[in-house]
């Protein structure tokens, strides 16, 4: 069983993995700029709902299984870079708020943001480094998981939300049409940039 003085380390890890920037908390700048805070909560469930599964699968060996055959490996990448570029290219291109005629511009929704997870090469690394350097031995697999996961959700609400609150205020202040459109060329770049990691790991 993961003790109390265990979890620190925990959660300090879980402070400096799901805090800083990387894929979700990029999209999560962007989409709190367009849409609010508010509106991009579901976005956010969706982040901790597809991660808690993902460290649940890490720790009944769905780590291994991915270790051990490399296709598996470059079909995750090559799945994570396309869908990454996709969502780049969704985010540079979208129009300001107030010239979106069309009005069916929306925040991605829990099942797009948790499926996300699973081709996220930084969330599969969080996971791997999860399960093996804090995953104990001995006692009950699946409480000593559920521990785990509870502490990275824990932790990782409060900084998702950072990064969502972060770009609402961002939203407030572009007050022109060519100000949003640089934003989000910029967003959509970085997002893009994000793709780095997976050819680089």
């Amino acid at each position: 069983m993961i003790t109390p003085t265990a979890m620190i380390p925990v959660a300090l890890f879980a402070l400096a993995t799901v805090g800083t920037p990387g894929p979700n908390n990029v999209m999560l700048t962007a989409s709190g700029a367009r849409y609010g805070y508010r509106r991009t909560l579901t976005h956010i469930a969706g982040i901790l709902g597809g991660s808690a599964m993902l460290y649940m699968g890490m720790a009944f060996g769905l780590g291994a299984l991915f270790q051990r055959y490399e296709l598996l490996q470059y079909a995750l990448r090559a799945l994570g870079a396309a869908y990454l570029l996709y969502l780049a290219w969704r985010i540079a291109s979208a129009p300001p708020p107030n010239l979106d005629v069309a009005g069916d511009a929306r925040p991605l929704s829990f099942l797009e943001a948790a499926a996300f997870q699973f081709a996220n090469p930084k969330v599969w690394v969080m996971g791997l480094t999860l399960t093996a350097s804090f995953l104990p031995e001995q006692g009950p697999l699946l409480l000593n998981a559920l521990v785990l996961t509870a502490i990275m959700l824990v932790v990782g609400l409060p900084c998702l939300s950072f990064w969502a609150a972060f770009g609402s205020v961002i939203g407030r202040i572009l007050g022109t049409a060519r100000a949003w459109r640089i934003f989000n060329i910029v967003m959509g770049t970085l997002t893009a940039a994000c793709v780095g990691f997976i050819i680089v790991d």
